[in-house]
């Protein structure tokens, strides 16, 4: 998991935790001195201390082990180090989250926290966290996520072929539909280590893995040795579907069995051991779909909304008088796109249309005509022409693996990012 990735985990579903665990006010009283410089800005004993303070309160929920403090402090104080690097460039990019962005960010925290913003501002204060941090927080995260979206999200593309080529691959690797929840070890092997150096490491990952089959906690063993990100998870990658699996383990994991463990797995970052937790399949993907067809007017500084309203019911009189639905879109309609086809919509199929629109026209029996209702394009009246029950899993099948590819090329390409990012930039440690 990435340190973004994690970091929003933290702040938004980590919310629904003890908030005292995730955002301790220990570090008031620990000593100010600076840990390290990063670049143009430093990261202080106050920060690393909350932030340690914050994954050991979040493992302590979960019932997880940590490694050893001396380890602990060195892998956040590098996520620190990365987020400094981070929040540098995006002020260099001009990326800023002004104080009416941070504000509705925080109502919509408190909102699916199930509380009003003043009750939630009294709940962080009576758990003793400063609501000025905890802004400045979530402002960062924001930050991070925006920059992420700028320099990669938005320039990872994903053609035909390679979804095509993903999907080719589903009778060796599992269908894209299977779903794994998988735990995770790394034994790393260090750069220019020497092949007794490698000997050594496998005979540590053969040891790691026979104490693993012989009954000892997953979790506490990974964050005992795991060299892998997640360690702080317990070696826990969750649940991912087929083709989110990492490319090393998709084959094997296909074919593992609940609880089941794999053989050493090696590429050159080191020794992997995979358990399969547990998999789900989900084959088949109906879809209630509706065909329909719509007459939009759109208000403006000629019609007003009480017009467009009237101007709808009249035509709907119209309709039920005999006229030809088509025939009036084609000359009424504001909605170009459709206009041409009479109004004519095609199969819908559910989050198509904006929520206003989908419901009135699941209201709709077939053939029924709507009376006028308003959306953020306009005013509508709808007439619904038949429903269906779909076999959509070719379409859901290929979106789910156009989405996994972009996903695993965003992720490889943010890691490639950040150290180019971190091997670029000036830290001292103190």
């Amino acid at each position: 998991m990435s340190f973004n990735q994690k970091i929003k985990g933290l702040v938004l579903a980590g919310l629904l935790l003890p908030l005292h665990l995730l955002f301790p006010s220990t570090c008031a009283e620990t000593l100010d001195t600076i840990v390290a410089i990063v670049d143009d800005d430093v990261v202080m004993s106050s920060e690393l201390q909350r932030q340690i303070e914050r994954v050991r309160g979040e493992a302590t929920h979960r019932g997880a082990q940590l490694p050893p403090d001396s380890i602990l402090s060195k892998q956040v104080l590098e996520r620190l180090i990365l987020m400094k690097i981070q929040l540098q460039l995006a002020e260099q990019s001009g990326i800023k989250v002004d104080d009416n962005i941070l504000n509705r960010a925080i109502s919509n925290i408190a909102s699916e926290n199930n509380m009003s913003l003043e009750t939630f501002r009294e709940t962080l204060e009576n758990e003793n966290i400063d609501f000025n941090q905890f802004r400045e927080d979530i402002r960062k995260e924001i930050i991070l996520s925006r920059l992420r979206q700028s320099q990669i999200d938005n320039r990872v593309f994903v053609s035909d072929r390679e979804v095509d080529n993903y999907l080719a691959t589903q009778s060796q690797q599992g269908k894209a539909a299977d779903e794994f929840h998988i735990k995770h070890i790394l034994i790393a092997i260090p750069d220019g280590a020497d092949e007794q150096q490698i000997e050594s490491l496998q005979e540590k990952a053969e040891t790691v893995l026979a104490k693993l089959k012989a009954g000892d906690d997953f979790a506490t063993v990974a964050s005992q040795v795991s060299d892998a990100g997640n360690v702080t998870d317990g070696g826990d990658l969750g649940w991912m579907s087929a083709n989110d699996v990492p490319s090393l383990f998709r084959s094997t994991v296909a074919q593992m069995k609940q609880g089941e463990f794999s053989d050493l797995i090696r590429d050159n970052s080191g020794f992997h051991i995979i358990k399969l937790q547990n998999k789900r399949t989900s084959d088949v993907h109906i879809i209630h779909q509706t065909r329909a067809r719509h007459i939009l007017i759109r208000p403006n500084e000629l019609i007003s909304d009480d017009e467009a309203q009237t101007r709808l019911q009249q035509l709907k009189v119209r309709i039920e008088g005999g006229d030809q639905f088509a025939e009036l879109a084609k000359s009424h309609s504001d909605d170009n796109g459709t206009a041409v086809d009479g109004g004519d919509l095609g199969w819908v199929s559910p989050g198509d249309t904006v929520p206003e629109f989908e419901k009135v026209m699941n209201s709709l029996n077939e053939g029924q005509i709507s009376d006028p209702f308003k959306s953020q394009f306009g005013w509508h009246i709808i007439q619904v022409l038949e429903h269906r029950d779909h076999d959509g899993t070719e379409e859901v099948t290929r979106a789910t693996a156009r989405a996994a590819v972009k996903k695993r090329k965003t992720e490889d390409e943010y890691q490639s990012w950040l150290i180019r990012l971190r091997d670029e930039a000036y830290v001292e440690y103190r």
